[in-house]
């Protein structure tokens, strides 16, 4: 009776859905990130108005972060393929929490920027480890919506930053203490995803054995298919063209992002009478709009891919059409003066730009398991570099143009790099690295 008793159990039992409830805890984790980044830049009008900063000096702030997010991209991947991904992600997300509520402290621009310096450099590893969470706990056909939820965070957290921010900062009437509550609650965040995550299925008590075993059959005909004769290098990684554009690729696409995260809230403030209610509002609007189109994308992909789509015609299509579609409403948006009209076509803009967040598939796609952090770190540096830029190259055109068109045609020049690098990839060959 036993044994029959046992053998019924298993025939009902169903598989644990742990791995999307991990991913679901990441997509929360990158929500805050971007809260705590994009909170300067909701709140620079009062910043700037205490702190008698130009436009140059702002832009200067806002690309601070990114010196040193960039800067630790790699050393970042490379932690998470050496200590795994669950110590990295808890360490960074507590120690950025720190580097937030010290902002409030700041009593001038240099103390400002050493703040944002610290909190690039903490935040840096969440993403590279996140990367090599998606190659742990995903099958091939899952590891879209895993990569768009893990990059879902991004426009979410800016969605909710515009409206969370706007609301502490009236709320609390002070910019300083809106920077305390968001740093004090990353703090508390970085401690429940050190409870929560693990480096492997079988560590985790809340896996059973039908969901180990269908992740571990999945990724072991995965790794029967990784090449022989691995040189073990990771430089030799930059011989190949699909890494120099999956680089360049997320360059670009960062570039319009970015760019719309730090001087979209000034830029409906100064061009189109936004106050900062208003301001929140439509930041809301726009970015959730991204959040949504980044979760169709993922689960367009998935579900191509499993009907028998080769990786080549999904993810060469679907970055051909985001990156077409965000640039002509880009571009559309410096012809445009009905706020109302702006505003639809950023949320466009954004709805299929962030179809791009699928870009995070490709390091477990072109790397093998061991080079997967690595491989996210590099593809995140150059991201970073548009991250780094943009924010100063925005500054400057608007101080001495007095104008936003030319930023946006900036914007629009990038999208057409996105499509041209991101078409060129091969997501068919893993590289022999």
């Amino acid at each position: 009776m036993p044994t029959t008793t046992a053998r019924a159990a298993s025939l009902t039992e169903r598989k644990t859905t742990v791995r999307w409830k991990i991913f679901l805890m990441m997509l929360f984790l990158i929500a805050i990130n971007y809260i705590d980044r994009a909170s300067l830049s909701v709140a620079m009008p009062l910043i700037a108005k205490e702190f008698d900063l130009t436009p140059t000096m702002q832009g200067l702030i806002l690309s601070a972060f990114f010196w040193t997010y960039a800067l630790m991209q790699v050393p970042g991947g490379m932690l998470a393929d050496k200590y795994k991904p669950r110590v990295v992600i808890a360490c960074a997300t507590v120690f950025w929490g720190v580097f937030q509520a010290m902002a409030a402290l700041c009593t001038s621009s240099f103390t400002l920027l050493l703040t944002r310096l610290g909190l690039g450099a903490a935040e840096a590893p969440i993403y590279p480890a996140g990367g090599k969470l998606n190659a742990i706990w995903m099958t091939q056909n899952e590891r879209g919506r895993g990569a768009t939820l893990l990059d879902g965070g991004a426009p979410l957290g800016a969605a909710l930053g515009a409206i969370i921010i706007t609301w502490l900062i009236t709320a609390l009437n002070s910019w300083r203490l809106a920077f305390v509550v968001a740093g004090v609650g990353t703090v508390i965040a970085g401690w429940w995803a050190w409870r929560y995550v693990r480096n492997s299925p079988r560590e985790h008590k809340g896996v059973n054995e039908l969901e180990a075993r269908y992740i571990e059959e999945a990724q072991a005909t995965e790794f029967r298919a990784e090449p022989a004769n691995l040189s073990g290098r990771s430089l030799d990684f930059f011989k190949y063209r699909s890494v120099w554009c999956m680089a360049i690729g997320w360059m670009c696409f960062n570039t319009v992002f970015y760019g719309l995260l730090t001087w979209m809230p000034n830029y409906l403030n100064k061009v189109h009478g936004f106050d900062i209610k208003q301001m929140g509002g439509a930041s809301f609007v726009i970015f959730f709009c991204g959040f949504i189109g980044e979760l169709i994308g993922g689960w367009i992909a998935d579900k191509w891919k499993a009907a028998g789509g080769s990786p080549n015609r999904v993810m060469r299509t679907l970055f051909g059409i985001a990156a077409v579609v965000a640039t002509v409403s880009i571009f559309s948006v410096a012809y445009v003066s009905d706020p109302l009209v702006v505003v639809v076509l950023l949320s466009s803009t954004l709805f299929f730009l962030r179809w791009c967040g699928l870009f995070w598939c490709i390091p477990s796609i072109l790397g093998t398991r061991n080079k997967v952090g690595f491989l996210g770190g590099v593809m995140n540096l150059g991201g970073n570099i548009g991250g780094i830029s943009v924010p100063i190259i925005v500054g400057m055109i608007v101080q001495y143009t007095g104008s936003y068109f030319l930023a946006l045609m900036f914007f629009a020049a990038a999208g057409v790099g996105l499509l041209l690098a991101s078409t060129a990839i091969d997501y068919e060959k893993k590289l022999p690295v």
